[in-house]
């Protein structure tokens, strides 16, 4: 008898238990700020990819040779 082996029943408990203790109102707050963190950690990431494509974009249209660079 692990905590792996909880089953239905068993969350059910947990679930009830928790909903008497902070109910419903602390439970639907708690979660729209869970909401807000999952949103913001997608945008984080994806401006993160795009900063990252543009500087991949931006190093690929500079080609010139590295003697050329200097002479300018």
């Amino acid at each position: 008898m692990g905590i792996g082996n909880i089953g239905l029943p068993g969350l059910l408990l947990i679930a009830v238990v928790v909903l008497v203790l902070f109910g419903r109102g602390k439970i639907s707050g708690l979660m729209g700020e869970v909401g807000k963190g999952i949103t913001s950690f997608k945008k984080g990431i994806n401006e993160g990819q795009q900063e990252l494509e543009q500087e991949a974009s931006d190093a690929a249209k500079d080609v010139t040779p590295e003697d050329e660079k200097d002479k300018v």
